[in-house]
């Protein structure tokens, strides 16, 4: 599976050649739930094609979809799933992540990748990983308060200190095991724990190995309050709740701390929850942070030259969710999203943004 941590920080996802085929769909980890995975991908692969034959030919159609057909009959893959899946096929480009979080069932063509779905795994204020790291072997998990799953290390991070030290010695040094430790700070800073995902990374390690990750590590996401125990103690489930424990005030603090960002800015005319307004201040470089609400989509698209706001219908090959175009704006000008709750939400419009001026 590719990186998305990888290919969001560097900006992959965010300029792709039309017409652009963004599919998600909600995976399950166990049989029999599983066993109907495999339909549904193949429903939603012929959605796609049907909305491309309005509009492409059937050259152009094959080189986008076939990367999917191979997804669909990989046995191996619909083995080993987890809550979701996502993949992007644009002329040239292909990526498939699977998330935590379960995904929506949707089949959409574009000029732009839908990307809502995918920013809410990133930019969930909710969102956490914990690490278990000792002095020869790692360990990565990604959860949120309702579930944790162990994460398949890329390429480049080392799982043991002998991929590192050059040597199975298993009783390592302080110097060694620092050693092994810096290469897992700087591969998963890399691959997987990126600052832009500003997911809050958690240490499961024994005392005496938490304190030689610390003083090693420069990963600004890191929480200064660990599990305080090896993961190797825990089931995945007491795991999860001992994390949780961590993030949970966290959560609350930074969607409070956004509401009344957005009021005090609402006092200075510097907040706003009008769409058309927010595009032409996202187009300007003026939002500084957008609050997106999670499961609400506005079909239509925003004209290039002058930005002018159309709503049109999903069907439509050329029509996105309006929601997910500002909120690609807001993070191509250096701006922050955060996709909410819409319980948490402090307007009913779907998205509320604070202006830098």
């Amino acid at each position: 599976m590719d990186s998305l941590p990888r290919d969001f920080a560097s900006g992959a996802l965010f300029n792709p050649q039309a017409p652009c085929v963004s599919l998600y769909q909600r995976t399950h980890r166990t049989h029999p739930d599983n066993a109907g995975d495999p339909i549904q991908f193949g429903n939603l692969l012929k959605e796609l094609e049907a909305s491309l034959a309005r509009q492409y030919s059937a050259q152009e159609i094959e080189p986008l979809l076939a990367p999917l057909r191979r997804l669909a009959s990989d046995d191996r893959f619909w083995r080993y799933t987890t809550d979701g899946l996502v993949c992007l096929s644009a002329p040239g480009f292909f990526r498939a992540y699977q998330v935590l979080r379960p995904m929506p069932n949707l089949a959409i063509v574009a000029d732009s990748f839908h990307l809502k779905p995918l920013l809410r795994t990133l930019q969930s204020a909710g969102d956490y990983q914990v690490l278990e790291i000792s002095r020869d072997s790692v360990s990565l998990y990604e959860g949120n308060r309702y579930g944790l799953r162990q994460v398949e290390l890329a390429d480049g991070v080392p799982r043991r200190a002998s991929e590192v030290l050059g040597t199975d010695n298993t009783n390592l040094s302080d110097a060694d095991a620092e050693k092994f430790m810096r290469a897992v700070d700087r591969a998963l800073l890399d691959h997987h724990t990126h600052p832009a995902r500003k997911a809050p990374v958690i240490l499961a390690a024994l005392p005496q190995n938490e304190s030689l990750f610390r003083a090693v590590s420069h990963n600004p996401n890191l929480l200064d309050v660990g599990i305080g125990a090896s993961a190797q103690t825990l089931s995945i489930e007491q795991l999860r709740e001992r994390a949780w424990e961590l993030v949970e005030p966290l959560y609350l603090q930074r969607l409070a701390e956004l509401v009344d960002r957005y009021g005090a800015a609402s006092g200075r005319s510097q907040a706003d929850s009008d769409l058309a307004s927010i595009v032409q201040g996202a187009r300007e470089g003026r939002v500084e942070a957008l609050l997106v609400e999670a499961e609400r989509r506005i079909p239509g698209r925003i004209d290039a030259a002058s930005g002018r706001v159309e709503y049109d219908e999903l069907a439509n090959p050329e029509v996105d969710d309006l929601l997910d175009d500002v909120a690609e704006l807001v993070l191509r000008n250096g701006g922050e999203v955060v996709v909410v709750p819409a319980e948490r939400m402090p307007v009913d419009s779907g998205l509320a943004a604070i202006y830098r001026y």
